[in-house]
């Protein structure tokens, strides 16, 4: 046991101290809010891929996401790229989904997204390609709550888009 824990150990320092991930995924939770009529959208990336996504895509190998400089803010540039990287549709309808801000915690930063005025539905459709213009290997999982019901998806390069049905109770 001893072995195993020193290994993991070890691994999560080359991990820190190098950047490397072993895969690349990040997290979104979607959670319908029927008492506010709302979809509620939490996603966690890993900063160093998303990062590495914005100075690609910018073209500003320089960039720090973190600490942006020339009046940019990581709200700005984060919020831009994430609406257009996750979108969402209700029973064929495409909603608007709006970027609220973000928080760092650890290695990540977490996301918060809404969907206003959403009446009632049974598919949701969700596309989200974040970051697999960067890593060939990206998968974006989705867990989406309706009521106690939980359902998931894993998006990748290869199905970037997949669809949910609720049934209504």
């Amino acid at each position: 046991m001893g072995l195993i824990t020193s290994f993991t150990g070890f691994v999560q320092v080359l991990v820190v101290a190098f950047g490397l991930h072993p895969m690349h995924v990040s997290v979104t939770e979607i959670k319908f809010d029927e008492k506010d009529k709302e979809l509620e959208v939490v996603s966690r990336i890993f900063i160093d891929d998303f990062e590495k996504t914005l100075q690609n895509r910018l073209q500003q190998p320089e960039l720090d996401i973190i600490q942006p400089k020339n009046g940019q803010t990581t709200d700005q540039m984060a919020g831009k790229y994430l609406v257009e990287h996750i979108r969402i549709s209700l029973d064929n309808k495409v909603q608007k989904v709006e970027y609220l801000g973000h928080e760092r915690e650890g290695e990540a930063f977490i996301f918060y997204f809404v969907v206003s005025k959403v009446k009632k539905w049974k598919t949701i459709q969700i596309a989200n390609d974040v970051i697999m213009e960067t890593h060939d290997d990206q998968s974006n999982l989705v867990h989406v709550t309706v009521q106690e019901d939980v359902k998931s998806l894993r998006l990748t390069r290869e199905k970037s888009t997949d669809k949910l049905t609720f049934d209504s109770k």
